[in-house]
């Protein structure tokens, strides 16, 4: 017999019948719509109904007895109340319907295919795996937390946060960095700053490009009348251009913008034509020097009328401060600032090192301080290559204070004074010669730069027509009684273009000069005089900086005053 269906009522076997559990009766709660269930209910019951007898006590036809209340399965085992079996027998519980193979499923659990129960409220994936209340699963089924999305790989996305395509999470809007949100307030405050930024970014770049833009029209301007000037149909303007360029160092390329080298070789060389002019000695000694344009000394008398006179009657040196006369004079195209040293021993060569070094140069408030030196003027020549030397080491022969400092071999104009005070300016010298003529202090400086001379009968001036550049000129010159002249100008400005040098010889021959040489010029030039607007009573608020350290020039150039090699130096009065 068949273990599973023998039995006398067809059954379950004895020994595989389920326990009866115990039934538990509760009380319905009574309310009106089910006392009139109930009431209809016992109608049916009355009446004989063979469906109304399904819950009550009878007997199977197997024999066996139904508890009250209890329905049985076909094989008379009693099914607990309100609980159905599945086929096998097995009781459902109440509210959880069964999977096929008899597995109770969660009440409110809906099943996947291969029974597993499925949780409260939450889909499943296509494996199985159980998804959480309200959160949506990936296609792995990994879980994605509530109300935050996520990305391709399953990663969950932070709440209110974005993601970059890495599935880094993003921290809200407003957030700083580090994912802490900012207050509403501060990040108002950061949105206001930020738009603020962004106005001034604005505002300046329309500025700069501005600027920009007149600068480019300016430059533009200048090259364009520069190119009309100079290829104009006036060669005195274009040769007056062409050697003003020429005269700064850091200009000397301007002038191949616009002209052929072959024209500017041409400018240069008529530039150095010398027509020389003979005045006779009795000339300049009977002369008394001309007036200076400005009130000079405390002393109207400390000049004179500028016309010959055979005996001077009034002294000059009578109102000299520190055995000196500061004088300036005021021309059409310069302005020119003059002192007179009366005796010539004073005037020395000041150099900014032993030139072994290779050291920079000095400044001349430097110089004058570490000589206590009470005035002085630029000297000689340099290496400046564009404008930009540092005035480390001189060129030319060079002595100071009765020994030569520096001998390159160069042939340059040579300027200075020997032991006898007597000042020499020649076009060549050598070191055997300058030995021989005794020379205590002298510099260098280019070629062409002999003004005047005299042989003891006469005096010649050499004048070069062709040279009608002007720029800001240094010289130095000696008169007939000995007085030493250091004379300087302004240029590069508005006011003050600068002289030429026949300017230059015109103003010293008017003085009385009767020897001179022209001195390193244009950013190089200088004139210093220790408290000299003190001394003059000068009002120092028409004075520049420059001027309020002690220059009488006002210093114009692409620099700060120059560091240079050598200067021409006046000691204390004794």
């Amino acid at each position: 017999m068949d273990k599973y269906n023998g039995g006398a009522d067809g059954g379950l076997p004895e020994e595989k019948k389920p326990p009866v559990r115990p039934r538990i009766v509760r009380e319905p709660r009574q309310t009106p719509a089910r006392e009139k269930r109930d009431v209809e209910a016992d109608k049916e019951k009355v009446s004989g109904s063979a469906s109304a007898f399904n819950n009550s006590d009878t007997v199977v036809n197997t024999g066996t007895q139904r508890p009250v209340g209890r329905p049985q399965n076909v094989q008379g085992a009693p099914r607990p109340v309100g609980r159905p079996q599945n086929v096998q027998g097995a009781p459902r519980p109440v509210g959880r319907p069964q999977n096929v193979q008899g597995a109770p499923r969660p009440a409110q659990g809906p099943q996947n295919m291969r029974g597993a129960p499925r949780p409260t409220q939450g889909t499943q994936n296509v494996q199985g795996a159980p998804r959480p209340a309200q959160g949506p699963q990936n296609m792995q089924g990994v879980q994605r937390p509530v109300g935050r999305a996520q990305n391709v790989q399953g990663a969950p996305r932070p709440a209110q946060g974005t993601q970059n395509v890495q599935g880094t999470p993003r921290p809200p809007q407003g957030a700083p960095e580090g994912g802490r949100r900012t207050p509403a307030g501060v990040e108002q405050k950061l949105r206001t700053s930020s738009k603020r930024k962004g106005k001034m970014s604005t505002i300046v770049g329309r500025v700069l490009l501005v600027i920009f833009t007149v600068i480019l029209v300016f430059i533009f301007a200048v090259v364009a009348l520069c190119g009309t000037l100079v290829n104009g149909p006036s060669e005195t303007v274009r040769d007056l251009l062409v050697l003003s360029a020429m005269q700064a160092s850091a200009t000397k390329w301007l002038p191949g913008l616009f002209l052929d080298d072959a024209v500017v070789d041409e400018i240069m060389a008529k530039s150095e034509e010398v027509n020389e002019e003979v005045i006779p000695m009795g000339t300049f000694t009977n002369k008394t020097p001309e007036k200076d344009d400005e009130t000079s000394s405390p002393d109207d008398t400390a000049g004179g009328s500028g016309t010959e006179s055979p005996e001077p009657t009034v002294d000059e040196w009578a109102s000299a401060i520190d055995g000196m006369i500061y004088k300036t004079f005021v021309r059409s195209t310069f302005k020119a600032y003059m002192l007179i040293v009366k005796d010539p021993s004073r005037v020395y060569v000041g150099t900014s090192s032993n030139f072994k070094s290779n050291k920079i140069g000095a400044r001349i408030f430097d110089i004058v301080k570490r000589e206590d030196a009470i005035a002085g003027i630029n000297a000689g020549e340099f290496a400046d290559p564009n404008g930009r030397g540092t005035g480390n080491n001189p060129i030319g022969l060079t002595y100071s204070k009765g020994e030569c400092v520096w001998d390159d071999g160069k042939k340059r104009t040579f300027i200075g004074f020997d032991n006898n005070g007597v000042l020499h300016a020649v076009e060549s010298m050598t070191k055997s010669k300058a030995d021989e003529l005794g020379i205590r202090d002298a510099v260098s400086f280019q070629t062409g730069n002999v003004l005047i001379t005299n042989d003891g009968e006469s005096v010649k001036l050499y004048y070069s027509e062709g040279n009608l550049g002007m720029s800001q000129r240094t010289a130095i010159a000696q008169r007939a009684d000995g007085a030493v002249i250091l004379l300087v100008t302004d240029g590069r400005s508005g006011s003050s273009l600068g002289a030429t040098k026949n300017d230059v010889i015109d103003l010293l021959v008017s003085e009385g000069a009767v020897v001179a040489g022209m001195l390193d010029g244009g950013s190089s030039t200088m004139m210093y005089y220790k408290d000299y607007y003190t001394k003059y009573n000068i009002d120092t608020a028409g004075l520049d900086e420059y001027q309020r350290q002690g220059l009488t020039n006002r210093y114009k150039a692409f620099t700060t005053p120059r560091h240079l090699p050598t200067f021409f130096l006046v000691s204390p009065e004794k």
